[in-house]
């Protein structure tokens, strides 16, 4: 996987945009390896981390990149509209901000950030939910989160025409599973698994990658994946 980056870099490259975590799947990218071949070609590294911050432990540093920018609403819980940006702090005076900012904050991040009018109950509320996910602990989430995907996954595994497109593995993958039924449409599975059982999924079709993609949070319970597992095995028997 990391050679489908390094081969792609060229003498013109300045910069590589790299996806955490692959949101139809699961699959967790090798960050740090990419990054760290990048590096040695001065090659700026740009992570999105929207699927992956709050949902399992890491730390942005570690990753070696310049910039990673992610959103609060998928796993911290905050509410829609929220997020952050990471800059490396010698890169900072060298990115130009959309907005005009002053030359006293030319190194100063804060320069990113336009002021005017808003809900500001909305970045209170990022407050409320840093609390949350300090309370659950982020070692408790991230096992919480692993153990739901396999405990689901692993009761479908063998069911006759149904195929997992998501590792078991931890370093390969944390909540997020992708599961499709042979001969069957995604779209098929998932108004299936809501009409019949309410459990709300999202059906994939892109490019070689189809499924339906099944993301339990904490709060999911093993009776709801039991459910679960009940409509996927119903469905791949009709």
């Amino acid at each position: 996987m990391v050679k489908q980056y390094t081969d792609a870099f060229t003498s013109k490259t300045k910069v590589v945009q790299i996806t955490h975590m692959i949101n139809w799947i699961g699959q967790k990218l090798p960050v740090r390896k990419i990054a760290d071949a990048a590096k040695k070609k001065n090659i700026d590294v740009l992570v999105d981390g929207a699927h992956t911050f709050a949902q399992f432990q890491f730390s942005i540093p570690d990753l070696n990149c310049d910039y990673f920018g992610t959103s609060l609403h998928k796993w911290l819980g905050a509410p829609i509209g929220t997020g952050f940006l990471y800059v490396r702090k010698e890169k900072i005076k060298t990115i130009w901000p959309l907005f005009g900012a002053g030359e006293k904050q030319e190194e100063d991040i804060r320069k990113f950030e336009h002021l005017g009018t808003r809900p500001f109950f909305i970045e209170e509320a990022v407050d409320k939910a840093i609390d949350f996910y300090d309370m659950i602990g982020g070692k408790r989430k991230e096992e919480r989160l692993l153990y739901l995907k396999n405990y689901w996954m692993n009761k479908v595994k063998d069911i006759p025409k149904v195929k997992l497109h998501t590792s078991f593995k931890k370093e390969f993958g944390c909540a997020i599973g992708l599961v499709s039924v042979d001969g069957r449409k995604p779209a098929e599975l998932e108004a299936y698994l809501w009409s019949n059982y309410k459990i709300h999924s999202v059906g994939i079709e892109w490019e070689n990658i189809k499924g339906v993609r099944i993301t339990p949070n904490v709060y999911t319970s093993i009776k709801n994946l039991d459910r679960l597992v009940e409509g996927i095995e119903k469905f791949a028997k009709t």
